[in-house]
């Protein structure tokens, strides 16, 4: 029996249970056919693209941003970072290009080094996004502020789950959804899990540290 997961696509509105998205097409694939009409016990986020469309306008822009700044001669197109996020994590996805394409000219050679300078991109990287989200250039998406105030209303748990940097999650909500909302939610982001998305790990903590089965959360993400 799997975990319920609801996704969102741009289309006409739809209620599924408590969940009410205006310009997103809501649909609740649950562990039983009763499921869908159970108030859940949590609402576990995505954040990039479910919050926010953050990937080709946000964290597309800063690694490239970053890489100019580096000098390291690398520009990841849309296509390209369209591929590239079939990897999980942002340090992964960069270790992974450049182990596919090569490594920059001016990219250390040893293995610790290398693991290091990925690690200091990443928090330029992460710096760079965080400013674009706290000057408001990254809009929430469509009914998302409206899901959460139903779901907090009635006493549903919500967490936001990602791969993401959680300074650059925590950025998200608390810039965007607005600080009353924000030390509502809950934030599992980061490195907290060892195997990044898509493996459920991160949701799967985020559940048990909430203290809700399984059977009884409900993961939002973009289909």
């Amino acid at each position: 029996m799997g975990t319920p997961t609801i996704s969102l696509k741009s289309t006409t509105p739809r209620t599924v249970g408590i969940v009410s998205v205006s310009s997103f097409r809501v649909s609740c694939s649950a562990a039983s056919s009763s499921s869908s009409t159970v108030v859940p016990s949590a609402l576990l986020f995505d954040c990039d693209g479910v919050l926010v469309d953050t990937e080709k306008d946000g964290h597309r822009i800063s690694f490239n941003e970053t890489f100019q700044e580096k000098e390291l001669g690398v520009t990841w197109d849309v296509d390209l970072y369209g591929e590239l996020l079939k990897i999980g994590g942002g340090k992964e996805r960069m270790t992974a290009y450049f182990n596919k394409t090569g490594w920059p000219a001016n990219a250390p050679t040893g293995e610790q080094e290398r693991k290091d300078f990925i690690a200091s991109l990443h928090k330029r990287k992460t710096e760079l996004f965080m400013a674009l989200i706290e000057k408001r250039l990254l809009p929430l998406r469509p009914g998302v502020a409206k899901l959460i105030d139903q779901a907090l209303g009635q006493g549903v748990n919500v967490a936001v789950c990602s791969t993401s940097n959680e300074k650059a999650v925590s950025a998200i909500v608390s810039f965007l959804l607005g600080p009353e909302r924000a030390e509502k939610i809950k934030i599992f982001a980061g490195d907290v899990v060892p195997r990044k998305k898509p493996d459920p790990a991160i949701y799967l903590l985020a559940a048990s540290t909430l203290g809700v089965e399984p059977s009884r959360y409900l993961t939002i993400l973009v289909a």
